[in-house]
């Protein structure tokens, strides 16, 4: 049995005497459309992955584990941002933080997990430069790690995900009654009836969203490419890769092609990213008084290798800038981006 099997059917939520539903000849029952009930599925497909992946996390042996919950985290953040678009309802918006929470309190053990990787990587060439250098740095983070993850199972436990868990899936689940049920106490403020033309609107919608600001963060990068401005690019590209995995589950003509190129773009400035955090990571600690003391050999090999490392890192970036140019790759993307803004209904009719 695998660790999504294991995820308890949860009720929905009990409601108050006072937030009962009121049952009158005017209120006609909710319905979905196929195209809503199949977005719904993948919601509640991310959330119960999602969960499942809690318990190997909190064991802090996993690395898999904690990437993993990560980008669930994000396809299931998508997922509800297109059937609760921005502003979403209140409740909503309580629940997307604590996903979004979750996510950032593993981000510190993520990336040390990749880093110990990637040192771990260079340690096992045989010829490996700088080795007692580098065998320091390891050290140094496996101690980062150890102290991030005790905060972070403090976050988590705070995040009581169990909650979290009963009351999302319990909208979910709710066949579109719950929206109503609580709407006097937390303003829900969405149609009866989820057509399917309302989900062409809002599909057209949400990437018009999501591309603009992509687009946008490129085109600040092309001017200003550094650091803080190409981690927002990768996550904009993040934002469009997991909306567009929805339209894939549709069988929309294009959607593969467009995929592959944002997982290439995706995988690129990841490992730009990996490096980046690795230079901050060397600088955090050499900073520190009693290692110049105590190592003051090893604190200039350290400064050696960052300095190495900018080299790869700024081919990293002249790579990047090459693909979000004016390739042929890119193009095409944007022109099939413009082609389902402006038709959805129609690029959904020809799946």
């Amino acid at each position: 049995m695998n660790e999504a099997d294991k995820i308890i059917d949860a009720p929905a939520p009990v409601l108050p005497a006072d937030q009962e539903p009121v049952a009158t000849g005017a209120e006609s029952p909710a319905t979905h459309s196929e195209e809503w009930n199949k977005v719904r599925n993948l919601a509640l497909k991310q959330l119960d992955r999602f969960m499942s992946l809690e318990p190997k996390v909190l064991r802090g042996d996993d690395p898999d584990a904690i990437h993993d919950i990560r980008v669930a985290s994000r396809r299931l953040q998508q997922v509800l941002d297109l059937i609760c678009p921005p502003p979403p309802p209140r409740e909503i918006r309580k629940l997307r933080r604590r996903i979004r929470r979750t996510r950032r309190a593993l981000s510190m053990v993520r990336n040390c997990d990749v880093l110990l990787d990637l040192v771990s990587s260079t340690l096992a060439r045989k010829r490996a430069p700088y080795r007692e250098v580098w065998e320091s740095v390891r050290q140094y983070l496996r101690h980062r790690r150890a102290s991030s993850f005790e905060e972070t199972l403090k976050k988590l436990s705070k995040a009581n995900l169990a909650i979290f868990y009963v009351r999302l899936k319990g909208y979910l689940t709710a066949n579109g009654t719950a929206f109503h049920a609580f709407r006097h106490s937390h303003q829900f403020d969405l149609p009866t009836e989820l057509h399917s033309g309302l989900f062409y609107d809002r599909v057209g919608q949400s990437l018009d969203r999501v591309w603009q600001a992509f687009e946008s963060q490129i085109e600040h990068s092309h001017l200003d490419p550094r650091g803080p401005v190409l981690h927002g690019v990768r996550i904009a590209a993040k934002r469009v890769r997991y909306l567009i995995e929805v339209i894939h589950e549709f069988d929309v003509a294009g959607s593969s092609e467009t995929l592959a190129w944002l997982r290439k773009l995706q995988q690129h400035l990841g490992d730009w990213h990996d490096r980046e955090v690795l230079e901050q990571m060397m600088i955090e600690m050499i900073a520190r008084p009693e290692f110049l003391r105590d190592h003051l050999e090893s604190a200039m090999g350290v400064e050696k290798l960052i300095l190495r490392e900018r080299i790869h890192k700024q081919a990293y970036v002249e790579k990047y800038l090459e693909m979000t140019r004016d390739s042929a790759e890119f193009r095409r993307v944007k022109e099939w981006v413009v082609y389902l803004r402006s038709s959805p209904s129609a690029a959904f009719a020809k799946a």
